[in-house]
């Protein structure tokens, strides 16, 4: 396929990587092209803007934080969590959120074992609605991942069986947070009311 710097003057190279004489691409395919690299042009700086915009909130949101603890001697460090800002009229709020992104290591397969013994055993009751949530709650999607907070919510499940527990600690012991990632929101309250609407900064929303 050709590069940029091996196409001749008074060529253009295709979406194929073939090279086109100017002459013979027509005058609204080049107008097309102009336009839409006009555009990408002015996104892309626009995308620059509120990256670097977000950058400069979160620092200035962390330092109102810590100069806010410093109040009461408090002296934070690291992740400031998540944490909301309002205006002294109750108007607009800054929410950061911190989300976590949690997988489960191999204990997740012995849980799951021990729950399938549970199931087995009580193939003759009446708990099949027990089974239709763990069916679920391990199911997989297109990418061949388990929903965290579907196998999660099976600890909210009261049930007083002792392998049941141990496959309910061994979830537990298995959940591993391999990072996060932090959220800057912005909202504007709506008239006189206690609710609140987020100002999107997502172009595809406006």
């Amino acid at each position: 396929m050709s590069t940029a710097a091996t196409i001749l003057e008074g060529y253009r190279q295709d979406a194929q990587g073939r090279l086109v004489p100017e002459s013979m691409i027509a005058p609204i395919d080049r107008t097309r092209d102009e336009l839409v690299i006009e555009m990408l042009g002015k996104a892309i700086a626009i995308r620059q803007v509120l990256t670097d915009f977000k950058t400069q909130a979160m620092r200035d949101a962390d330092a109102f934080v810590m100069l806010s603890a410093e109040q009461y001697g408090v002296n934070l460090g690291g992740r400031k969590g998540n944490i909301t800002l309002y205006s002294f009229d109750g108007r607009y709020k800054v929410q950061i959120a911190v989300s976590e992104n949690v997988q489960f290591d191999e204990r997740l397969q012995a849980a799951k074992a021990l729950i399938d013994e549970c199931i087995n055993v009580w193939a003759q009751s009446s708990r099949d609605e027990i089974k239709v949530l763990v069916q679920d709650a391990f199911q997989t999607d297109k990418e061949g991942k388990i929903s965290t907070g579907r196998v999660l919510g099976l600890r909210r499940l009261n049930i007083d069986d002792a392998k049941w527990q141990s496959a309910m600690k061994a979830i537990g012991e298995s959940v591993q947070i391999v990072g996060s990632k932090e959220y800057i929101r912005f909202y504007q309250r709506q008239g006189n009311t206690d609710k609140y609407e987020a100002i999107s900064l997502d172009i595809a929303s406006l």
